[in-house]
C-alpha cells in the first residue's frame, strides 16, 4: 500500500523590528539619458520603429503606383502634407543613424581574420561605408538626372 504524502504548509518567516532590509538605491526612470553609451543603445533600438515606418511608407507608395495614376497622385498629395514630411525627415535621420551604428558594430559582429590575425576595425567598417556611398550616388544619379 502506498502512503499519500500530506501537503506541507510553509509559514513565512516572522518579521522582526531588526530585520535586515535590502539596499536599493533610488534610480531615476531616465537614468540612461545621462550615459552616452546607453543613450545610443536606446536611440538605436528606437530607430527600428522609424525604419519600419520608412518601409511601410515605401510599400504604400508601391501599392499606390500599382493601383494606377489617380491613386499614385493621391498618395503623392498625402506625402506633401506637413505630417508626412515630418515623419519622413525623422525617419530618414533615424535610418541614417541606424546604418551608421550598424556599420560601426560590423567589426564586432564579423570577426574577419587575415593570416590568422584579426583585421583592424576600420578595415571591416570602411567597405560598408564605401558601398553605401556608391549605392547612394547611383540612386541620386537615377533620381536627379
Amino acid at each position: 500500500m502506498c502512503a499519500v504524502k500530506q501537503p506541507t504548509t510553509r509559514t513565512a518567516p516572522a518579521y522582526t523590528e531588526f530585520h535586515p532590509r535590502w539596499y536599493r538605491p533610488q534610480v531615476s526612470v531616465y537614468w540612461w539619458l545621462f550615459q552616452r553609451q546607453y543613450l545610443k543603445f536606446i536611440l538605436r533600438e528606437l530607430s527600428s520603429v522609424f525604419v519600419a515606418a520608412f518601409v511601410v511608407i515605401t510599400l504604400l507608395q508601391l501599392n499606390a503606383l500599382r493601383n494606377g495614376p489617380e491613386a499614385y497622385a493621391r498618395f503623392q498629395q498625402w506625402l506633401q502634407t506637413p505630417a508626412a514630411i515630418a515623419l519622413n525627415v525623422v525617419s530618414f535621420c533615424f535610418v541614417v543613424f541606424h546604418a551608421i551604428t550598424w556599420f560601426n558594430l560590423a567589426p564586432s559582429a564579423m570577426a574577419v581574420r587575415l593570416r590568422g590575425k584579426p583585421l583592424p576595425d576600420f578595415m571591416v567598417a570602411a567597405p560598408n561605408y564605401a558601398v553605401w556611398l556608391v549605392v547612394s550616388g547611383a540612386v541620386a544619379w537615377l533620381v536627379l538626372r
